[in-house]
């Protein structure tokens, strides 16, 4: 294990981080869209309002705090919720509040003391944790090493100039500092991109991992959801929730013995797009024909008055304008897709997932990620652009760097099957 997990602590990597507002379980799904379009990892943590006023000298404590946490809401969350029969029917559905639409899982944020050192939030999040809530309003020293001196933009004092203080300091490479917050109480949120791009910069430290592949390290998950192309979009929405939360969209290759990824349904995909729109094309459309953003002439099953209210262009001189889906207006851009069965060839593009192969080096699958502000990179054969194999995200590269070398897998580990399949 890589010793700059233990040289530095959670404080570190706040510095220049913005402070945290609550995002509400009462506000529609209007703000929600436009809190997710600000975010990281493409969602929101969501929380409950105090229900307990403001009283002078009260103090909320980390479990009052973590019980107002409901979830983490995302893009991906919130077009399947549109995409409801009753929400395409209802020109209200943007006003409808968060809670009808957030799953409560309130596991997915844990409270930290900025002391806490790093290699210990690393685990916590390979247990599942996606945000850290780190307070900024505090008094607290005992820093682990000289790595860990800058906090908040300040500069803090060694405290090795006491022996009681030098016994904190070593005490604290074991365990968190204890820390005074004020009544006040502000805090920053850190997220597992925030940590891979920590780990971007710190690369040197972490050799051979980095220049190892994925595949030599023994992270890429097979047990990823996924839907063929021919069945409806909707049925993505049905797949059990997982980590990344998106949907690979495969086909059959012509030998029918393997399958190919042609797209994605995903949170990372849905991010930024027209959520309207790609609403009701997740409703109305084929998996393949919803990755591929065909440009056709699409009538509403019974989305007529949605369109005329809630769509740009739906109502001129008093007429009704057919809803005209295209691509762009869910963040696509193809090339001229016009059937299921057309070559990947003819539409790489903002549609094209993100891949890399079993060959690929862990760095250079961070660096993907980030560049791509993506949560996850799907994986093909090393001889192929699109038979699939798995897929890496966040939890896959904590697992990687925190790995003992003797635990690592031979290179030329064999793939076979794919997805949430049952291996015969």
């Amino acid at each position: 294990m890589a010793s700059v997990f233990l040289y530095h602590v959670v404080g570190d990597l706040t510095v220049g981080k913005p402070e945290m507002v609550e995002f509400y379980e009462t506000e529609t799904v209007e703000s929600a869209i436009r809190a997710i379009g600000e975010s990281t990892e493409c969602g929101i943590p969501v929380w409950r309002k105090r229900s307990t006023p403001n009283l002078p000298g009260f103090v909320e404590n980390s479990e009052m705090r973590q019980q107002r946490f409901v979830g983490i809401l995302n893009s991906l969350d919130i077009v399947a919720f549109l995409a409801k029969s009753e929400c395409l029917q209802e020109d209200k559905a943007m006003k409808i509040p968060v809670s009808e639409v957030v799953s409560p899982d309130n596991t997915l944020l844990k409270q930290v003391d900025p002391g806490t050192r790093l290699i210990d939030a690393l685990e916590m999040m390979k247990q599942g944790v996606r945000r850290l809530l780190v307070p900024r309003s505090v008094v607290w020293r005992g820093m682990s090493k000289r790595f860990s001196i800058l906090y908040n933009g300040k500069w803090l004092k060694n405290s090795e100039n006491s022996s009681s203080s030098s016994g904190l300091a070593a005490d604290s490479t074991n365990r968190p500092t204890t820390s005074m917050t004020s009544s006040r109480d502000k805090f920053c949120c850190l997220s597992r991109e925030d940590v891979i791009r920590f780990l971007i910069g710190v690369l040197g430290a972490l050799a051979p991992l980095p220049l190892t592949s994925i595949s030599t390290l023994g992270i890429i998950n097979q047990n990823y959801n996924f839907i063929e192309a021919s069945l409806p979009a909707i049925e993505a929405t049905r797949r059990p929730p997982c980590d990344p939360s998106a949907i690979a969209v495969l086909e059959q290759t012509e030998n029918e013995q393997q399958f190919k990824i042609i797209g994605e349904i995903s949170a990372s995909k849905l991010w930024k797009c027209d959520y309207l729109a790609a609403a009701w094309a997740l409703a109305n459309l084929y998996a393949g024909q919803f990755v591929m953003g065909v440009e056709d002439n699409m009538s509403s099953r019974s989305f007529s008055d949605f369109l005329q209210t809630s769509f740009p262009g739906g109502e001129q001189n008093g007429t009704t304008k057919a809803k005209k889906f295209s691509s762009r207006s869910i963040g696509f851009n193809p090339t001229s897709p016009t059937r299921l069965s057309i070559g990947r060839s003819m539409y790489r593009g903002r549609s094209a997932p993100l891949t890399c192969k079993t060959s690929s080096s862990l760095a250079a699958v961070m660096a993907q990620m980030l560049s791509h502000r993506a949560t996850h990179v799907w994986v093909t054969e090393a001889d192929s652009d699109d038979v699939l194999v798995g897929v890496v995200g966040y939890g896959e590269i904590l697992t990687a760097v925190t790995k003992q070398p003797s635990a690592f897998v031979p290179s030329n580990r064999s793939y076979e099957g794919f997805g949430n399949e049952n291996q015969s």
